[in-house]
């Protein structure tokens, strides 16, 4: 049986400085996915590389070969990785799917983000129907996750928590100015969020203006240049950053020099991209406020605080989810050894008859049938209570040991036997 292996890290393991390092970029993913399942050993492999979080689940023929897809993470990544196998992999994978592990519980976009990951390994030949069934199973779990319980109550996601933390600071945000620099799905949250949270103006500076168009539409605002971006700092109170870029965009001098202009009006910048949009050093800047990922923490950490009957709702349904998986993957596990040893035994059995059969003399045909009969109905009977134990054991070692014992036959030689 393969083994289901995780390795990766995430916000609890990693700071962003060490996250923006090894984050793959979505061109990037065919490429890595191929190196991934070159791996020996690996027959199948998902890659998740989020704001967050960059985790590998695979199929592999060994346990051992965790060590050996952590390596194809790169050596910055080795001091804080995590490996699991197997049962903890899976669990894993169903809570990471329902948002159980997310910085901020409840959020929805890590299941397109699963989905997508699932989506582009099919397209890269690196997932089918094993590690493919264990994706769809986490994500209907994580489907009941949301369905069944509340923690998906109200504005869940990372945009909603950078919204809270700008009403904390700022209180009232109208007659305010908000920059949102990047048009994707974390500015679009944003958007409506500060939208509804009474901001004044909303500026959108995007490297497609086509995007930036869309969504300025969209929310009522004003769509800017990306090449405006000292003027906008200039003229913004609040800047929401989520671009795609590769390399910051705000740095530490372009930051001075807009606070300057803005005779040392307080400027508040959250960055929500990895890599981060805004150069670190610019947090030095005298007047000029930045939080990223990492800073939004203690902030989602409240969230978790208020959603804690609803996590545990949840956790109770990812077992129970994982738990029926975990079950009917052990079964069918088992139904190749089962065969075989009904098989072997039934072969033997016949082989018996028929030697006895011809020991006896002539015998009417019914008397024949009939001490075949017998000879299977004791082979039944005898076979029945470890039928059972291996069903309800759900293999692994136990249907190791039931092939060793009887010296069953492998499936290959008994095909090749015609």
């Amino acid at each position: 049986m393969t083994v289901f292996v995780a390795v990766g890290l995430s916000h609890k393991q990693a700071p962003i400085a060490l996250r923006e390092q090894v984050a793959v970029d979505a061109d990037e993913v065919p490429a890595r996915l191929a190196r991934l399942k070159a791996v020996p050993g690996v027959s199948e492999a998902m890659l998740l590389s989020t704001c967050n979080r960059v985790e590998v689940f695979a199929l592999a023929e060994r346990a051992e070969a965790a060590a050996d897809l952590a390596a194809e993470l790169g050596p910055a990544a080795a001091p804080h990785l995590v490996a699991r196998v197997e049962d903890e992999a899976l669990r894993h994978l169903f809570r990471v799917a329902a948002s159980l592990d997310s910085m901020v519980v409840g959020e929805a976009q890590i299941l397109g983000q699963v989905k997508e990951a699932a989506a582009q390994a099919q397209a890269a030949g690196a997932c089918a129907a094993g590690l493919g069934t264990a994706v769809m199973r986490a994500l209907g779990a994580a489907k009941r996750v949301r369905t069944e319980t509340g923690i998906a109550r109200g504005a869940v996601s990372l945009s909603s928590v950078a919204v809270d933390l700008i009403r904390k600071v700022l209180g009232d945000l109208s007659g305010r100015t908000v920059l949102l620099v990047g048009a994707g799905e974390m500015a679009q949250l944003a958007a409506g969020e500060l939208r509804s949270a009474g901001a004044g103006e909303l500026l959108v500076a995007n490297r497609s203006a086509a995007h930036a168009e869309e969504l300025a539409a969209r929310i009522g605002g004003v769509a800017v240049g990306l090449g405006e971006l000292p003027a906008l700092l200039e003229r913004a109170d609040v800047v929401l950053t989520s671009s795609a870029a590769k390399k910051p965009l705000v740095s530490r001098e372009l930051l001075a020099r807009a606070v300057k202009v803005r005779r040392y009006r307080p400027i508040f910048l959250v960055d929500l991209a990895v890599p981060r949009n805004v150069e670190p050093a610019a947090n030095g800047v005298e007047n000029a406020y930045v939080w990223d990922l990492d800073d939004l923490e203690s902030v989602a950490a409240k969230n978790r605080e208020l959603r804690a009957a609803d996590v545990g709702a949840a956790e109770a349904i990812v077992e129970e989810e994982l738990r029926a998986f975990l079950a009917a993957r052990r079964e069918r596990a088992q139904v190749p050894v089962l065969a075989r040893l009904h098989a072997h035994a039934q072969d033997i059995a016949a082989a018996e008859a028929e030697r006895t059969l011809q020991a006896m003399g002539p015998l009417s045909e019914r008397q024949q049938n009939s001490l075949r009969a017998m000879a299977s109905a004791i082979v039944n009977k005898l076979l029945h209570a470890p039928t059972q134990k291996l069903r309800d054991e759900g293999g692994g070692p136990l249907g190791q040991a039931a092939s060793d014992l009887f010296a069953l036959p492998a499936p290959d030689d008994r095909e090749g036997t015609g």
